[in-house]
């Protein structure tokens, strides 16, 4: 199919956030009947282009056109009413409502001109749109009975029954099967047919070379590439994607490494992962790299006992431990700072000092009755080692900014003085000078004699702070660089699942 006429035209979209710049004047346009895959690594400002897309976001600059005709949305029902919707990867749906009910959610048909909601019409149009996509799910199921793949396959009922013109798919395919993703290319490009204009977003280079007709490449906020898919070849697609130097970013101190301390042998858990071996010595820092969905975080709460794996050993020190309870794991000296510190990681209501000496309380509390004079020793102590800035150590965390809040967060879990500490993310959504000290730290930590594992979407960050690199991919450990081998064009295309690493 031909494409059409441009239905969406962004002009210089720019977007600063504190520290931060996630776009620097975008241009992208979208045409009827096209698929335009939008490509960048972790960070690189696709999520905040959809989110701006979407009504969730106001740009600082630049202009958004739909069919020529200029728009502003201060709230997501504006972008809704603009005619685009957007299909996520963590699909939003009301799990004790119907099927029907979820696809014409907001936008309910009534009988004639009257307030009544016509529940048989809803039926009887959400039954069309799902046999129109070739879908058998009765609409009067309750979306807590679907598949993750039948809830991707509602949000694209969801924006059929709204008649969007411009559908954004962020990562549609990343917890569905081979055949489930055949299933789902079947439906984009039936849309792209009947003439919508498709903005998708995916990691897999396989799905991109299979489904789209464009492409945009963002890296760090600024579009660095865009063209016809068929002129362009995986590895120059990697390039652009990546295309920076990291050692002068993330200068590596070296550090002699010892024996082993930590020892995973064949994890496996019934949905999240398989067959996961590695080690961990001490002074090391063991990156684990992949992309969205390959199971890296998963593999860390398991490990720290947060989940159960249903197979596998673990050892310390050559001795065999079982963990299954984070209480139990930081009896064997691990430690986790997850990826979500705001939900996971700290409990922002509370105080600095609260926060710092959470996973402390029992040795803090000799006869049953928390010590104040402790807590602010360990508060001060981990405060002045990383540099925390606060007005005083009982302000509140969620008066902190990111930065000091992850800071907040490792200091928690630095005084139970660990011997293994494992790093999720440790550097999501902070700023530069905070990334930095971060960094710094880590450093310091192996330089100390502590092992490390740093979990992390940023390439840039593994390649320049790791000894050694894991990548996973779709729950598998599909190839180990060593700091030497891990160029970024072999690490992305390993990611992607286009090849086994070495």
């Amino acid at each position: 199919m031909v494409a059409g006429p441009v239905l969406l035209n962004v002009r210089g979209l720019s977007k600063q956030f504190p520290g931060v710049k996630a776009l620097d004047d975008v241009s992208l346009r979208v045409r009827a009947g096209e698929v335009m895959a939008l490509v960048g690594e972790n960070g690189a400002g696709k999520s905040t282009i959809v989110k701006i897309l979407t009504g969730i976001y106001k740009p600082d600059a630049g202009t958004i056109e739909i069919a020529g005709t200029p728009m502003q949305f201060s709230r997501p029902t504006d972008a809704w009413a603009a005619g685009i919707s957007a299909i996520h990867q963590e699909t939003s749906v009301f799990e004790d409502l119907t099927v029907g009910e979820n696809i014409f959610m907001g936008h309910q048909p009534t009988r004639g001109r009257g307030p009544l909601v016509d529940w048989k019409g809803i039926h009887r149009r959400s039954a069309e749109i799902l046999d129109r996509m070739d879908v058998a799910i009765s609409t009067r199921s309750l979306v807590r009975e679907l598949s993750v793949a039948e809830r991707h396959i509602l949000g694209v009922a969801k924006a059929l029954a709204h008649d969007a013109q411009i559908v954004i798919m962020d990562e549609p395919s990343a917890s569905l099967s081979r055949k489930e993703i055949d299933h789902l290319m079947v439906i984009v490009r039936q849309l792209r047919d009947e003439g919508k204009g498709i903005i998708f977003i995916s990691h897999k280079f396989v799905e991109i070379f299979e489904i789209a007709d464009r492409y945009a490449v963002l890296r760090d906020g600024q579009l660095v590439g865009e063209g016809n898919v068929a002129d362009v070849t995986q590895d120059e697609l990697v390039k652009l994607m990546v295309g920076r130097s990291v050692e002068e970013v993330f200068p590596k101190v070296d550090v002699p490494i010892g024996d082993v301390v930590l020892e995973v042998s064949h994890f496996t858990h019934d949905t999240e992962f398989e067959d996961i071996s590695f080690t961990l010595r001490k002074g090391e820092i063991l990156g684990f790299y992949g992309l969205v969905g390959s199971g890296r975080s998963e593999v860390m709460q398991s490990i720290f006992g947060v989940t159960r794996s249903r197979s596998g050993t673990l050892s310390m020190h050559g001795r065999p431990i079982k963990i299954s309870s984070p209480s139990e794991a930081m009896k064997h000296g691990l430690a986790l700072v997850p990826e979500d510190r705001q939900q996971q990681g700290a409990i922002l209501p509370l105080s600095i000092r609260q926060n710092m000496t959470l996973a402390l309380i029992d040795q803090l509390s000799p006869r049953g009755f928390l010590s104040r004079r402790r807590e602010l020793g360990v508060t001060r102590d981990m405060g002045a080692r990383l540099s925390i800035k606060a007005a005083h150590w009982d302000q509140q965390v969620d008066e902190l900014s990111g930065g000091n809040q992850q800071k907040v967060v490792i200091g928690k879990w630095l005084a139970t003085r660990p011997e293994v500490m494992i790093l999720d993310e440790p550097t999501k959504g902070i700023d530069i000078g905070s990334k930095a000290a971060v960094h710094e730290f880590m450093g310091e930590l192996v330089a100390q004699g502590l092992a490390v594992i740093l979990v992390s979407s940023e390439l840039e960050e593994v390649r320049g702070m790791a000894d050694r690199i894991i990548v996973m991919h779709e729950g598998r450990i599909c190839g180990e660089f060593s700091r030497d081998e891990a160029t970024a064009e072999a690490i992305v295309t390993v990611a992607s699942g286009a090849q086994a690493g070495p």
